[in-house]
């Protein structure tokens, strides 16, 4: 007959053994150093809870490479000042709509197309449309544009596109004519030009008497 149960009798259903307390001497069963070995990195408290990127004290990845300066640099994406973030479509993805229907970022959420309305949608050029349909988006491909009016369907941009600065070309100065070189004189001219030095003394000859 099994024994009543009381508070002098309570025992655990099985043996229990106690847990190993390492790292209090030599008595401890696990040696003078507890396992740890000598010294070093490993035998401090914490050594196995090291933050992420610690690289043993050398200069971590992070701080060996360049530095972005600030979120709104030119290189900071999206939200740098001469970048911008654009989800893309493509044409081909479109042919699950309705012929007739408009195409807008809410609807391509509806459809799969697109996780949410906070970025800008981007229309481009891959793949084929047969339907009709009315596009409402922030911006679209040449390509895109072509194949969409091809379908016989339209586009109207929720975003005017920014108009390319025209560059400064710095002003050309005007090339420096050299002028015409005289032309050396040939002895054909020379001879053609002597003889009229005498007709000239005849007149003034004749001019002289008159004048008297």
């Amino acid at each position: 007959m099994a024994e009543k149960l009381n508070l002098t009798s309570l025992k655990p259903a099985q043996s229990r053994k106690d847990r190993k307390r390492i790292g209090r001497g030599i008595g401890s069963g696990k040696g003078r150093y507890s396992g740890r070995g000598i010294k070093g990195q490993k035998s401090r408290a914490g050594s196995h809870k090291m933050r992420a990127g610690f690289e043993g004290g050398q200069m971590p990845i992070y701080m060996r490479l360049g530095k972005l300066r600030g979120a709104t640099s030119k290189d900071a994406m999206p939200i740098g000042p001469f970048r911008t973030s654009t989800a893309p479509v493509n044409v081909g993805s479109l042919d699950r709509f309705a012929d007739g229907a408009e195409v807008t970022p809410e609807s391509l959420v509806e459809a799969g197309l697109l996780k949410n309305t906070k970025t800008d949608v981007k229309l481009l050029g891959n793949g084929e449309l047969k339907k009709k349909l009315t596009i409402r988006v922030h911006a679209i491909s040449a390509t895109a544009r072509e194949k969409v009016e091809q379908a016989g369907g339209t586009v109207s941009l929720l975003k005017e596109p920014k108009l390319k600065k025209k560059k400064k070309h710095s002003k050309v100065r005007p090339e420096t004519v050299a002028p015409e070189a005289e032309a050396p004189e040939t002895p054909a001219a020379a001879a053609t030009e002597a003889p009229a030095e005498p007709e000239a003394a005849d007149q003034a000859e004749e001019q002289a008497p008159e004048e008297e």
